[in-house]
């Protein structure tokens, strides 16, 4: 999987508590990589299929990146083969 190539990422570190529950709206396929961060949830558009896990890592990588954390931190808690996840971040 190659690295993610984005470019003026928001800065998540508010969320970055431990034990603090994020909620993505995931969909992959997409154009381009990309996060949006509108209140309380969180879009990230992936290029990666959702085959195999693939989403779910690019996924949790760019949340990481955004947030300045690793990402085994975070744990997908809920919405393994749904476009709507829960992540929660466990230091």
């Amino acid at each position: 999987m190659a690295k993610s190539k984005l470019r003026n990422l928001p800065d998540l570190s508010g969320l970055a508590v431990p034990g603090a529950v994020i909620q993505i709206k995931a969909t992959p396929k997409a154009a381009q990589d990309r996060i949006v961060h509108e209140g309380v949830k969180v879009r990230i558009s992936v290029t990666a299929a959702p085959e195999n896990g693939k989403a779910n890592q690019s996924v949790r990588t760019i949340l990481a990146q955004c947030m300045g954390v690793a990402p085994s931190t975070l744990i997908l808690k809920q919405g393994q083969t749904s476009r709507d996840k829960v992540f929660v971040y466990e230091p």
